[in-house]
C-alpha cells in the first residue's frame, strides 16, 4: 500500500495540470455547497437575533387565541383584541407596564412621488409606543410623535426615500394621509428590520387609518416587574382575560416568528440554492470521470509495466483512488473557504436586490464544513472509482503496446438499455402527466428521462456529431474534417464531455421554458378574464404595500369617461371549517368587467347575506343556488350565507364572492388588491388612462396600466426568479466548460505524436489552433442540443403536471429568442473553453512531438 501511495504522490507531481479541471470542478461544487449551508445558518442565526431584539423588552404578549389560515399563506389572520383590555391586564400581579400594539400596512412616498419599498418584505405602519423597552424600535434623533400628522419612519425607509426630519410626505394606508416626519427611529441599532419599513404614529391616528374601528389593536405588550418571569407572568395573566384572548412568552412569540420564517421561507430559498448545488456537483461528477477515465487510457502502458514488475491489480487501482483522495481532500479544502466567501457573496447581494434578509455576522457550523467536505471527497472517489477498478484490471502484455488512446464506442447493450430507459421514461412521465395527474410520476418520469440521455449520449454522439460537423467540411476543408474526426473518434468520451454541459443546458431550458409559461399563463388569464380597459394594482410581488383605498374605484367611477370601475377588496373566512380567501367587492360591476363563464342565479343579489362561487368550489362542498353555507370570521362571529350564484371562472374574481356590506361587520384595515375600469364607448385608451391617472393621484398615485401592461407587471416576480436562476446556472455552465477544456487538454497531450505530424506534413499553427477550437465547438454544440432537447421536455413535463395537479389552466410556451439565446451561448462557450488547448497544441515543438511515444 505504501509504494501505491509513493507512486501516486509522484505522478500527481508531475502531471499536475492533468487535474487542474478536476480540482477546479470540485472546489467550486463544493464552495457552492458550503456556502448555501453557511447562508442557511447565518440567515436563521440573523432572524433569530432579529426577533429575539424585537420582543427583548416585552415579557408578555395578549392577543387572539384562533387564527384563519388560507391556502398558500404562511402567517395566519388573527382577530383583533379591545384596547380596554389594558386596564385589566395592568391591575394582574407582576405587571409594570402594558400598551396596545396597533398594526397595519402603511406605505410611505418617497421625495420623488415613488412608494419605499413594497417589492418583497412588509411595509408596516403602527402607534409609536412611549415605553422604549416594549418598543422594538429606539428613536435615534428628533421626537416622538405627539398629535395628529406627525409620524417617526425607520432611519432605512427616510434614506431610501430621501426623506429627513421635518418633511412632508404621504403614507397610503391604504387611504392617503398627509404625514409631518418628527423623529427616526432605528431597529437594535441598525437602520431597520431587515428591509422592513416602518412609520410609527400617535395612537388616535393608528386607530383611524389602521383598524375598522377606534378601541381595538393587533394585541398588547405586557412588561413584568421586577422579580417576575415571564411564564410567571403569563400564568398571571390568564386568568384575568376573557374567553377567546390568550396570553403568550415574549420569547415564545419570538420563537413563532422564527419559525415561521424557517419553515415557509428559508426553507424553500435553503432547497432552492441546494437543488443548485446538486446540479452543480452532478455537473463536476461528469467532468471528474472524464478526466480519471483519460488519464487511465493514457497510463495504460505505465500501468502494464507496474504489474509486470509484480504489483497486484489492488495495488494499481488503490494507486488510482490515492491520486483521487489528494485531489478531492484538497480540493474540498479549498472549497470550504470558497463556501465562506460565497456566503459573505450572497448576504451582501441578496438585500440590494430586494430580498428581506437581515445583517449579521456569518455563522459557520460544525455541519456546514463536514458537510460539503464529505460530499466533495464521496463525489470525486465515486467519480474515479470506474476508471480505477479499469486501471487495476490492465493486463501486463499491455506493455508492449504504444500508450492507448481510448477509443471506446458505444456498445449495443448500452443502445438496448438507454432505449428501454427512455421508453419506462416517457410512459412514466405521459402517465404522470396526461392519464394520473402527479407531480411525483412527472418528476420520477424526469430523473429516468435524465438518466436515458446519458445512457444514450455515447449512442447518439456519432449521429449528431456527423450531423453537426458536416457543414465544416465545405466552411474549413480539412481543418474542419479533422476536427469532426476527432470528436468522432472517442463517442464515450465525446458524450461524457458533453453530458456535464447538457445537464447544465438543460436546466437553464428548463427554467426558461417553465418562466414563459408562467408569463403566457398570466397573459391568458387576463386576456380570458379581465375585459376591463386599465388596471390600477398594487405590487404583485412580496408581502409590501398598502393596498388601495376602498374609495378610489367610487371615485374613477365618477369619471365621465368611464363607464364601470370595480375594486376587489380581500376577505377571510372559514367555509366548512376550512380557511378560504374572499373577494369582496360590487357583485354587478364585477360581471360587467370579468368574464366570469356561465353563471347560475343572479350575482346581483348577493345583498348583505348571499354568496357567490365557483362550480369547483360548490361540488367539492356540495352546494347549489339556493342552498345555505356557514361562514366563521375572525371577529369570532358566524353568520349563514345563501349561495345566490355559481360561476364558471376563479382566475382574478377569486372562489368565493362577497358584497362590501356583507364585508363590513367583520373587516379590519379595508384595501383593494385591484381596480379594474372600462371606458365608455368613444374613449380613447389615452384620454380614458389619463383621466384614470388623474384620480390615482390623490390616492396616494398608485400606478394605472393598460391590460397587456397589466399582465406584464403581474409576471415581474418571474423575471427577477429567471435573472437569479441564470446567475446561479452560471456555475454549472462554468464547471461544465471546465471539463470540455481539461478534455481537450488532456487529448492534447496523448495526441502529441499525431499533432506533431501534421504540423510536420504541412498543417500551419493557425490551422491546427482551429482544429482544436472546432473541435470544442462540435462537443459542445452535442452538449447544447441535448440540454435544449431535455430542457424542453423536462419543462413541457413540469408545466402540464403543474396543469393537472392544480385548479388553474397553465398555458405552455416555447420562447424562441431566449432558447436560441442559449443555444448560441453553449456553443460560444465550447469555442471559449477550446482556446487554451488549442494555443498549447500550437506551441508543440514539432520535432519533440514526433519523438513522443
Amino acid at each position: 500500500m505504501n509504494a501505491s501511495v509513493r507512486i501516486s504522490v509522484s505522478s500527481l507531481r508531475a502531471h499536475k495540470r492533468r487535474f487542474a479541471g478536476t480540482f477546479l470542478a470540485v472546489l467550486l461544487g463544493v464552495a457552492f455547497l458550503a456556502g448555501t449551508l453557511v447562508m442557511g445558518d447565518t440567515l436563521r442565526a440573523s432572524f433569530d437575533t432579529m426577533f429575539g431584539n424585537a420582543t427583548s423588552g416585552t415579557d408578555a404578549v395578549v392577543r387572539s387565541a384562533g387564527t384563519i389560515t388560507t391556502p398558500g399563506e404562511s402567517q395566519g389572520v388573527r382577530q383583533p383584541v379591545d384596547t380596554d383590555l389594558v386596564t385589566a391586564v395592568e391591575k394582574a400581579p407582576g405587571v409594570a407596564a402594558a400598551e396596545p400594539d396597533i398594526q397595519g400596512a402603511g406605505q410611505l412616498v418617497g421625495a420623488n412621488g415613488k412608494p419605499i419599498g413594497g417589492q418583497g418584505p412588509p411595509t408596516l405602519a403602527g402607534n409609536w409606543i412611549d415605553d422604549p423597552k416594549l418598543n422594538s424600535y429606539q428613536l435615534a434623533e428628533g421626537r416622538a410623535p405627539s398629535k395628529s400628522g406627525e409620524v417617526v419612519v425607520n432611519r432605512g425607509a427616510a434614506e431610501k426615500g430621501d426623506l429627513k426630519i421635518g418633511d412632508t410626505t404621504t403614507l397610503r394606508t391604504p387611504d392617503p394621509v398627509k404625514v409631518t416626519i418628527v423623529g427616526l427611529a432605528t431597529f437594535g441599532g441598525e437602520d431597520g428590520m431587515a428591509q422592513v419599513t416602518y412609520t410609527g404614529m400617535t395612537r388616535s391616528d393608528a386607530e383611524k387609518y389602521l383598524t375598522a374601528k377606534p378601541g381595538e389593536a393587533a394585541s398588547i405588550l405586557v412588561r413584568a416587574g421586577p422579580g417576575t418571569g415571564q411564564q410567571e407572568l403569563v400564568d398571571a395573566l390568564t386568568p384575568v382575560l376573557p374567553k377567546g384572548v390568550e396570553a403568550i412568552t415574549g420569547q415564545e412569540l419570538a420563537e413563532e416568528n422564527t419559525d415561521m420564517i424557517s419553515g415557509q421561507f428559508l426553507s424553500l430559498f435553503t432547497t432552492f440554492l441546494l437543488v443548485f448545488s446538486g446540479v452543480a456537483l452532478l455537473v463536476a461528477t461528469f467532468s471528474i470521470h472524464n478526466t480519471f477515465a483519460i488519464v487511465v487510457a493514457q497510463r495504460t502502458r505505465e500501468n502494464a509495466l507496474l504489474r509486470a514488475l509484480g504489483a497486484s491489480r489492488r495495488q494499481v487501482t488503490a494507486s488510482t483512488l490515492v491520486e483521487a483522495s489528494v485531489v478531492a481532500v484538497v480540493a474540498s479544502a479549498a472549497g470550504l473557504a470558497g463556501g465562506i466567501g460565497i456566503a459573505a457573496g450572497l448576504q451582501a447581494l441578496f438585500p440590494a436586490i430586494g430580498f428581506p434578509f437581515p445583517e449579521g455576522d456569518l455563522v459557520i457550523s460544525g455541519l456546514s464544513m463536514i458537510l460539503p467536505l464529505a460530499v466533495g471527497i464521496v463525489v470525486c472517489l465515486g467519480s474515479a472509482l470506474l476508471p480505477a477498478v479499469r486501471a487495476g484490471r490492465t493486463a501486463p502484455l499491455a506493455a508492449l503496446r504504444e500508450t492507448a488512446v481510448d477509443q471506446s464506442g458505444a456498445s449495443r447493450t448500452r443502445a438496448v438499455v438507454g432505449s428501454a430507459l427512455a421508453a419506462l421514461a416517457v410512459a412514466v412521465t405521459l402517465t404522470g402527466v396526461i392519464v394520473s395527474p402527479s407531480l411525483w410520476l412527472a418528476g420520477s418520469g424526469a430523473i429516468l428521462a435524465l438518466a436515458a440521455f446519458v445512457v444514450l449520449g455515447p449512442v447518439a454522439s456519432t449521429t449528431a456529431v456527423r450531423v453537426l460537423g458536416s457543414p465544416l467540411d465545405k466552411l474549413r476543408g480539412v481543418t474542419g474534417g479533422l476536427a469532426r474526426r476527432n470528436a468522432l473518434r472517442s463517442p464515450k468520451r465525446t458524450a461524457a464531455t458533453a453530458s456535464a454541459l447538457m445537464i447544465g443546458v438543460a436546466v437553464v431550458s428548463l427554467f426558461t421554458v417553465f418562466g414563459a409559461s408562467l408569463k403566457a399563463t398570466m397573459d391568458q388569464t387576463v386576456s380570458r378574464s379581465f375585459a376591463g380597459d386599465v388596471a390600477v394594482s398594487t405590487p404583485s410581488f412580496g408581502a409590501g404595500g398598502s393596498g388601495l383605498s376602498p374609495r378610489l374605484a367610487p371615485a374613477i367611477a365618477e369619471r365621465p369617461e368611464v363607464d364601470t370601475a370595480v375594486g376587489l377588496g380581500r376577505g377571510v373566512a372559514e367555509v366548512d371549517g376550512e380557511g378560504r380567501a374572499l373577494t369582496v367587492t360590487d357583485p354587478v360591476a364585477l360581471e360587467r368587467t370579468f368574464d366570469l363563464g356561465n353563471v347560475q342565479g343572479s350575482m346581483g343579489d348577493l345583498g348583505d347575506d348571499g354568496i357567490a362561487i365557483t362550480g369547483s368550489e360548490a361540488d367539492k362542498l356540495g352546494l347549489k343556488t339556493g342552498d345555505t353555507a356557514q361562514l366563521a370570521f375572525t371577529d369570532g362571529q358566524k353568520q349563514t350565507f345563501t349561495v345566490r350564484a355559481v360561476y364558471g371562472r376563479s382566475e382574478l374574481a377569486g372562489d368565493y364572492v362577497i358584497t362590501r356590506d356583507a364585508w363590513a361587520p367583520h373587516r379590519t384595515q379595508d384595501s383593494d388588491t385591484l381596480v379594474a375600469v372600462t371606458f365608455k364607448d368613444g374613449v380613447s385608451s389615452a384620454d380614458g388612462k389619463a383621466a384614470v391617472e388623474k384620480v390615482a393621484t390623490a390616492y396616494g398615485n398608485p400606478e394605472v396600466q393598460t391590460r397587456d401592461e397589466y399582465a406584464q407587471s403581474s409576471a415581474g416576480g418571474i423575471d427577477m426568479m429567471l435573472t437569479l436562476v441564470y446567475a446561479l446556472l452560471a456555475l454549472a455552465v462554468l464547471i461544465a466548460l471546465l471539463g470540455i477544456a481539461n478534455t481537450l487538454t488532456l487529448a492534447v497531450h496523448e495526441r502529441t505524436r499525431e499533432l506533431g505530424l501534421l504540423r510536420a506534413v504541412g498543417q500551419t499553427r493557425a490551422q491546427l489552433r482551429a482544429m482544436v477550437r472546432w473541435e470544442s465547438v462540435l462537443v459542445a454544440a452535442f452538449g447544447t442540443v441535448g440540454g435544449l432537447a431535455l430542457g424542453g421536455f423536462l419543462g413541457w413535463v413540469l408545466v402540464k403536471a403543474s396543469d393537472g395537479a392544480s385548479d388553474s389552466a397553465f398555458a405552455f410556451a416555447m420562447p424562441p429568442f431566449q432558447l436560441t439565446v442559449v443555444a448560441l451561448v453553449g456553443v460560444a462557450a465550447g469555442a471559449l473553453a477550446g482556446l487554451r488547448p488549442a494555443r498549447r497544441a500550437a506551441r508543440l515543438d514539432v520535432l519533440r512531438a514526433i519523438a513522443t511515444e
